[in-house]
């Protein structure tokens, strides 16, 4: 399995981007998927997680409400639609792929390689 994450950049405070993961290697509609982030000298981070199907989705407490996971089984596209961003928001986000929807990076077996995300206030 190959996670090429992508879509990260340098944005103002209250700025939007979308974050892209182009899965390949196996079925992608058989794993449960994630996006994680991890800002300098801080532990990963939560963001969202989406089941298979799509239809179940989770969120950190700090992005809920301005984060909006999404996935396109046709396309092996994981997306992350991010509003409102704050400069709390600046890490390099990653996707993960694992066989179970949870918020632990334990959970995922298969990780990307992250795109920076620079939010300035």
């Amino acid at each position: 399995v190959q996670l090429q994450a992508s879509g990260g950049g340098l944005v103002q405070a209250g700025g939007s981007l979308r974050l892209s993961c182009a899965f390949s290697g196996r079925d992608f509609s058989m794993y449960f998927m994630a996006w994680f982030r991890q800002a300098p000298e801080k532990d990963r981070e939560f963001v969202a997680a989406i089941s298979k199907s799509g239809r179940e989705t989770r969120y950190g407490d700090s992005v809920k409400g301005r984060f909006t996971i999404s996935r396109d089984n046709a396309k092996n596209m994981l997306y992350l639609q991010m509003n409102s961003l704050r400069p709390e928001d600046t890490a390099l986000y990653y996707c993960a792929a694992g066989p179970v929807l949870y918020d632990d990076p334990v959970a995922y077996n298969q990780w990307g390689q992250g795109t920076q995300v620079t939010v300035s206030s």
